[in-house]
């Protein structure tokens, strides 16, 4: 096995919670994943940080419990991240071969630092240079070096976001004590564990509904071409079923989760839900119909702003692979249905596609497939491991599984009952 000083820590951001995963590549090369950890964000709004102190509180819990895992003690962390004001912007560099006609090592690496320094929008900054393809003479290359030719015309997207955002994540971690590493835009990230080359190469769009954004990445021939962010995911749903049904935002939440689904045309008119009565107000019933319908305007709402965008790119591009859907939201019965409705395209649910040597599955589920990505992609840049933990003392007192997800008393739901029983521990009835 390989030494556990080669560890690499990464950690998702998300508005509703936050998932940091260990692992390391061993002796053959295979990525072996140490423990996860995983806690409710406090302090994000949209995906942005803007309440530092919590913020800092609750990355400092997650890993902490991740700690305890792997017995090894963090000090660097690479981030996945996100927000309404990430963008991708195009950049082209050229230059004229310097090794007598033949493009060289030194002029591709001359190109990218050239776009490393690319001028961009006031209050913005870098995050990451991705490259794209390559013209030499006139003529495309996937591979420029060695190529015999005169002009190179490289092309690459500069993922960029607004300063004040990486202030507040190196706020959040000098709070912590931690070393900050990589910071990859989420939609990036997850992209790394749901898609193919082949996907890639064919034109695929992921798009990642979380709860307090919906991210996307559009790519076509192996490159990346556009990425973007809807400032809301999961949250507004939330919120209009609270609205649409006059109760508690906590049931809310609870009836999407537990009975929603995203075509009220599917939904069966026959069955209703019964939210219990509340500090003496009558109970009332909610059909499963009226429920879907309310969840079917947001999402739609939701997919129509991410193509509006996706159509005012600078070239439209045939997505012959279709659409990727993942995220909490993704969850809902029936919205693959709507998303190939609206969008017109084929559509499939995320699935891990990179290959982790794992016996536990359950690190594996899609709540983990954001930080799972990141992780691949950190590992594949380190060729010389950086030493990211070091030895601790094994800490004898075991922290009580969280459970995750639900609380307990939901787990006795059946069929049609909102089981909600709060303080006044009135029960729920089906109808």
């Amino acid at each position: 096995m390989a030494s556990k000083s080669n560890f690499s820590v990464v950690l998702d951001i998300g508005t509703s919670k936050m998932v940091a995963v260990a692992g390391y590549k061993n002796d053959s090369g295979n990525v072996e994943i140490a423990g996860t950890a995983k806690t409710v964000s406090k302090g994000i709004r949209r995906g942005v940080v803007f309440n530092i102190e919590e913020v800092a509180a609750c990355v400092k819990q997650v890993l902490a419990e991740l700690e305890s895992k792997v017995q090894e003690k963090i000090t660097k962390v690479s981030v996945a991240y996100s927000g309404q004001h990430f963008k991708t912007v195009s950049y082209r560099g050229t230059k004229i071969t310097s090794d007598e006609g033949v493009v060289s090592q030194f002029d591709i690496d001359h190109l990218f630092n050239e776009a490393k320094k690319a001028e961009i929008e006031a209050g913005y900054q870098i995050i990451e240079v991705i490259p794209g393809s390559f013209v030499i003479d006139g003529e495309a290359e996937l591979n420029p070096v060695g190529i015999t030719g005169r002009n190179i015309v490289a092309n690459y997207k500069l993922v960029i976001c607004p300063e004040e955002y990486l202030l507040n994540i190196e706020r959040v971690f000098d709070r912590v004590g931690i070393e900050l590493g990589e910071i990859k835009l989420s939609s990036l990230a997850v992209s790394e564990a749901v898609i193919t080359e082949d996907e890639k190469e064919l034109g695929v769009i992921v798009l990642d509904i979380g709860a307090g954004t919906t991210n996307f990445a559009v790519f076509h021939e192996n490159e990346l071409i556009q990425t973007g962010v809807v400032p809301f995911g999961g949250e507004v749903v939330t919120r209009d079923i609270k609205e649409g049904c006059s109760i508690l935002l906590k049931w809310a939440e609870q009836l999407k989760v537990q009975y929603g689904q995203a075509l009220g045309d599917f939904a069966d008119d026959q069955k209703v839900v019964t939210i219990p009565s509340y500090n003496g107000w009558e109970p009332k019933e909610i059909s499963f119909k009226s429920l879907a319908f309310i969840i079917q305007a947001q999402v739609e709402e939701i997919v129509e702003h991410v193509f509006k965008q996706i159509e005012k790119a600078e070239n439209h591009y045939q997505m012959r692979a279709g659409v990727v859907i993942t995220g909490g939201t993704s969850n809902l019965d029936n919205i693959v249905s709507l998303v190939k409705f609206r969008s017109g395209m084929d559509v499939r649910k995320a699935n891990l596609v990179i290959h982790f040597n794992q016996k536990n599955k359950e690190i594996l589920n899609a709540e983990n497939y954001t930080a799972l990505g990141l992780l691949k992609i950190v590992l594949e840049k380190t060729t010389t491991p950086e030493t990211v933990v070091k030895k601790v003392k094994k800490e004898k007192k075991k922290k009580e599984s969280s459970g995750g997800g639900l609380s307990p008393w939901f787990n006795k739901v059946v069929q049609g009952v909102l089981d909600m029983v709060d303080d006044d521990n009135e029960d729920v009835a089906m109808n």
